[in-house]
């Protein structure tokens, strides 16, 4: 199979596969997690105070069903169509909470909807070309909006788009792409796509030789005041 995104689909379906018969239960739900670490790191206080929010990778939903009993507005957006079918039978009814079935940069691309935060959860960020998708996401969002994101810190001097065997090491062959970019780089492109307050580091883990997690935040431009009239 060729290097591409169409496998991307395939990929998410069988993440987490289950075994057994019947739907799994849903996954307990308390607490906004950005780390590989429960407990370790910021909650959804990174988001600020949205009203309305995107997540790009949303998987089980657990993070959007977490802000959306908080509230907030939220379209939780996913490649898979299983992944989507899964979370919309977990959490059907929940209050202004809505699941979509969509690639990221199609999305954006086509929507009219602008929103307060659009976060990705070690989710399509990280699965996505941030040069063809940051500057989509600044688009949608409202003039002081946040876009946050999370996903495992890079391997020094290796950056850029990463290939990987989607299903392991064994059986028929899943590429995926993932990109990784330095701190130094995000605060470029962010910079680059007009957003402003920009924050990008590496968080330790809890043990400092373990695998941390780079964490990125940044805003649109607030709207510019209207300048009084002279009388």
């Amino acid at each position: 199979m060729p290097l591409t995104s169409k496998s991307l689909p395939e990929y998410w379906d069988t993440y987490k596969p289950h075994s057994g018969d019947g739907m799994p239960p849903a996954p307990v739900v308390d607490s906004f997690e950005w780390t590989q670490y429960p407990g370790h790191g910021p909650g959804a206080d990174f988001l600020g105070r949205p009203r309305t929010a995107l997540e790009l990778g949303s998987a089980e939903g657990r993070e959007a069903v977490w802000l959306a009993r908080t509230g907030v507005e939220v379209t939780a957006l996913d490649l898979s169509p299983a992944q989507t079918a899964r979370a919309r039978l977990w959490w059907e009814g929940t209050p202004g909470l809505s699941f979509v079935n969509a690639e990221a940069c199609e999305y954006l691309a086509d929507t009219s909807t602008t929103y307060d935060a659009v976060y990705s959860r070690w989710g399509a960020v990280w699965f996505t070309d941030p040069e063809r998708l940051v500057p989509l996401i600044g688009r949608r969002l409202n003039p002081g909006g946040v876009l946050a994101l999370s996903q495992a810190e890079p391997i020094e001097g290796f950056y850029g788009p990463q290939a990987m065997y989607g299903n392991g090491l064994s059986g028929r062959r899943l590429p995926v792409l993932r990109w990784s970019y330095s701190p130094e780089m995000w605060r470029d492109l962010l910079k680059r796509s007009g957003l402003t307050e920009i924050e990008a580091s590496v968080l330790p883990a809890p043990e400092p030789e373990n695998v941390g997690t780079l964490m990125v935040r940044a805003k649109a431009p607030a709207k510019p005041a209207v300048p009084r009239r002279r009388r």
